[in-house]
């Protein structure tokens, strides 16, 4: 699944996107996005998740804000969902976003 960000005045970049247990159920497994200069990981998600009210629903809430139980990886590394529209995205990015885990 292909989406494109509006460009922001610099080249295009590729990113992908992976969902995880019930976020890949309401948004699919692997997006791979196509976004401009200084797209944040904030608006990346956003964007990705925008065809889809309950799959942007689970998780954001009504002011537009991570939920707080939603887990951001970006290249392997934990990124705070605060840091979030701080954190521009680079071309070849690979972001995992995860629900709560839970164990058993």
């Amino acid at each position: 699944m292909w989406f494109f960000l509006r460009n922001t005045g610099g080249h295009m970049m590729k990113v992908k996107v992976r969902f995880f247990a019930r976020f890949r159920e309401l948004l699919g497994a692997d997006v791979i996005a196509e976004v401009g200069d200084r797209t944040t990981l904030s608006d990346l998600i956003k964007q990705v998740t925008q065809k889809n009210v309950e799959g942007h629903n689970a998780i954001f809430d009504e002011h537009g804000h991570f939920r707080e139980y939603v887990i951001l990886m970006r290249n392997a590394k934990r990124i705070d969902i605060a840091d979030a529209a701080m954190n521009i995205v680079a071309d070849g990015d690979d972001v995992a976003v995860f629900p709560p885990v839970a164990g058993g």
